[in-house]
């Protein structure tokens, strides 16, 4: 007895009881699961199904020797277009856990799809897009902008298709001046596979290739098929230069298609998104450069207007400048003609000068037989000492 209630102990067990609760168990029993088991898929005949009000189905999946309770949720289930029928054989991508609150094993249900000829080729396209998300080639963020203005496009598909012929069509209506590669391979048959990969191999290693289209044009479900290959899907990925996937019509989505940097409806749309329009690069450069000469008139007309207005400053400037010079040198005018000696002549006064010009101003100045200049008011009288 002690010996067990150490088992439980070292087990995890309540201290107390010396025993795992029902609790314990389940959660313990649910954990285990869920690390062993990740997702797969399952082969099983639908019974005892039940649609709640809540939207989610409840059913089994059986065989000859066991069965298993499944659980739908709504968000999985609401992308199917009706509930699988009593007795009806599918696969179910599911995920197994246990059920804590009724200690139920379960499957919790992710895809379901009939084990018809049409649910084998969709149980493969499930596979192939399950291993291609988990390396991370579905993911949006890896999608690559194309080129504005791509000179060389490489074209990966038949030399013989009408896909070819439409994309030729639109690309040399559209841009004559870019430069086609075809790359031709096989859309369809046995040796499609390898030679698609092969032509996207040799894609990488043309030179100065800006962009990619591959694809195909409309065809059944058969024929299309290739283009669902998980390793064409990731040739594609693969490709060093961004890639447009244009396989069938528009109702037709496949592999290439969530792979590729952008997904055309047809080929000729694969076209259109390649290049631009000439005729529309063509309209936008008259519009930039009208734009420009307006651009360039208005910047005119508004220089001219400030250099007018420049101008007007300046002349201002310059007329206030003489008004002040002319009105400092009119005072100063009149300040020397207050000082003139002329002023003092006209009042009486004389000034004596030598032959020299030089002032006699004292009386040793004027020595006896003396010539001299004696200037007045009006001019000079010679004069002499005695």
């Amino acid at each position: 007895m002690v010996a067990g209630l150490d088992l439980f102990t070292a087990a995890g067990a309540d201290a107390d009881q010396g025993a795992w609760s029902v609790a314990d168990v389940t959660k313990r029993a649910r954990r285990l699961i869920e690390a062993g088991i990740n997702r797969v898929w399952v082969k099983g005949e639908v019974t005892g199904f039940k649609a709640y009000r809540s939207g989610h189905w409840y059913f089994s999946l059986r065989d000859a020797e066991a069965q298993v309770r499944c659980v739908m949720w709504l968000t999985d289930n609401q992308r199917l277009p009706g509930p699988p029928d009593e007795g009806t054989q599918v696969f179910v991508d599911a995920r197994p856990t246990v059920w804590e609150e009724r200690g139920e094993f379960r499957l919790t249900i992710k895809q379901l799809v009939p084990t018809d000829a049409g649910g084998l080729w969709q149980l493969q396209l499930e596979r192939a897009k399950a291993a291609l998300d988990r390396d991370g080639l579905l993911d949006p963020k890896r999608k690559r902008p194309l080129p504005r203005y791509p000179q060389r496009v490489a074209v990966v598909t038949s030399a013989d298709g009408a896909a070819l012929k439409d994309i030729v069509s639109v690309l040399e209506r559209r841009w004559p001046a870019i430069q086609l590669l075809l790359v031709p391979t096989r859309v369809q048959g046995e040796a499609a596979e390898a030679e698609i990969c092969a032509a996207l191999d040799l894609v990488n290693r043309l030179p100065a290739v800006d962009l990619a289209i591959v694809g195909r044009g409309g065809g059944s479900r058969e024929d299309l098929w290739v283009f669902n290959s998980e390793r064409v899907a990731r040739a594609v990925a693969a490709v060093r230069v961004p890639t447009i996937s244009a396989v069938g019509h528009e109702t037709d989505m496949t592999l290439t298609d969530l792979v590729a940097d952008v997904r055309a409806a047809t080929p000729s749309a694969a076209a259109e998104a390649a290049v631009p329009s000439a005729a529309a690069v063509a309209e936008l450069l008259r519009g930039l450069a009208q734009r420009m000469v307006q651009g360039l008139t208005g910047y005119t007309e508004v220089g001219r207007e400030r250099l007018a207005r420049t101008g007007d400053r300046l002349t201002a400037a310059v007329q206030a400048q003489l008004q002040q010079r002319s009105l400092r040198l009119d005072s100063l005018g009149g300040m020397l003609d207050a000082l003139s000696p002329l002023k003092v002549l006209n009042r009486g006064y004389a000034v004596a000068r030598d032959d020299e010009g030089r002032v006699l101003r004292r009386t040793q100045d004027f020595t006896t037989d003396l010539e001299f200049n004696l200037t007045v008011s009006d001019g000079d009288v010679r004069a002499k000492t005695r």
